[in-house]
């Protein structure tokens, strides 16, 4: 197939004067990660030194964004980083402590929990994702690809060296007693997570990684002196459960990476000095890419092939300034790419949703 020109904006981050129509790149939240000043024990309470020194994610919010509800519990986090752990702190605001799954790899989501979403590269695929409930059991897996263009989970990797707290602020399990919080603590290994980083080694200062924090919270109700989930009085189900995040995604669903938000490393120790977020490059061309694997994706979903034929994609009227862009289209597969604004730089997207630049 011949390359087509694409038509979008392609602005420079030095002079951007705002994100594509459409595009999250406005919401998506950042948290500048310090150096610890000591290692913090992990013990599920949050009272040492070295998470004083450490700022507060910005309060979760639901996982479509604004156009809902803001939660109606508080849910927020922590990061420092050493030489050997990435280290998570969060606190969830609970009256109703409980949990039921004890077994490792169960699926965690099923009680109330506190996830956390890796993807060190940023190209979308193989991504890490860690699940933990209120009695300290965890979940962690591998994804390949997100669930959308064709997983798979492994659901066997486990996050070697993982060290894990839970701290209730109250009673768990008990409804005659209220509870105030659970707090959370985490030591993620840089030998586990950097697999699949760049050059497969830990962070340096200014890199940044694509996060995101996730809180499952379950209505319910006490009987008998235990907690069971809250039904639909039609069906006899449960109600659907909330979603609660760190950077809003838009969809009820998390293995969207590319919408995740976005935490910048500092060789700076926490509480000594404040280091600006640099907002990442070619963002723009990045999210113009991503909206041609969208219209392709729908536009498979109805024809069962791809097409290199922009009339077809409805890409709306900021395709209409023109930028350097090509699109190939051959049986099922497609590869778009878009020049950075360095003018050396190629961003590219194929079908299954990675994306990369070269050089």
């Amino acid at each position: 197939m011949h390359p087509l020109t694409l038509f979008a904006a392609l602005i420079a981050l030095a002079s951007a004067t705002g994100p594509f129509v459409g595009s999250p790149a406005a919401s998506t939240r950042h948290y500048v990660c310090y150096r610890a000043p000591r290692a913090p024990v992990i013990d599920g309470r949050l009272d040492e030194p070295a998470w004083d020194a450490a700022a507060w994610t910005a309060t979760f919010v639901d996982i479509e964004g604004d156009i809902r509800p803001a939660p109606a519990l508080r849910t927020r986090a922590k990061l420092l980083w050493d030489d050997d752990y990435l280290y998570v702190a969060a606190e969830l605001e609970e009256p109703d402590v409980w949990g039921t799954l004890t077994e490792r790899d169960a699926v965690i989501f099923h009680d109330n929990d506190f996830e956390v979403f890796i993807d060190p590269d940023g190209d979308t695929h193989n991504y890490y994702e860690f699940e933990i409930n209120a009695l300290g059991t965890v979940w962690d897996l591998f994804l390949v690809k997100p669930y959308r263009d064709g997983g798979p989970p492994i659901n066997g990797w486990d996050i070697a060296d993982l060290r894990s707290a839970v701290a209730v602020q109250g009673t768990i399990n008990d409804p005659t007693h209220p509870d105030t919080s659970w707090t959370v603590e985490l030591a993620l290994p840089w030998r586990a997570l950097a697999e699949a980083a760049p050059e497969t080694r830990r962070p340096r200062d200014g890199e940044q990684w694509r996060l995101n924090f996730s809180r499952v919270e379950w209505d319910v109700d006490a009987r008998r002196g235990r907690y069971v989930k809250r039904v639909d009085a039609t069906t006899g189900k449960p109600l659907p459960e909330h979603n609660w995040v760190w950077s809003p995604q838009g969809a009820v669903n998390m293995h969207m990476p590319e919408r995740w938000g976005i935490i910048q490393f500092s060789d700076v120790q926490a509480g000594e000095e404040s280091v600006a977020f640099t907002p990442p490059r070619d963002e723009d061309v990045r999210w113009a890419l991503r909206d041609v694997y969208y219209a392709e994706a729908s536009f498979f979903r109805k024809h069962e092939r791809y097409t290199d034929d922009l009339t077809d994609l409805d890409l709306g009227a900021e395709w209409r300034r023109p930028s350097l862009f090509t699109l190939h289209a051959l049986q099922g597969q497609y590869e778009a790419t878009g020049r950075g604004g360095d003018g050396v730089t190629t961003w590219h997207i194929r079908q299954d949703g990675r994306i990369w630049a070269e050089p």
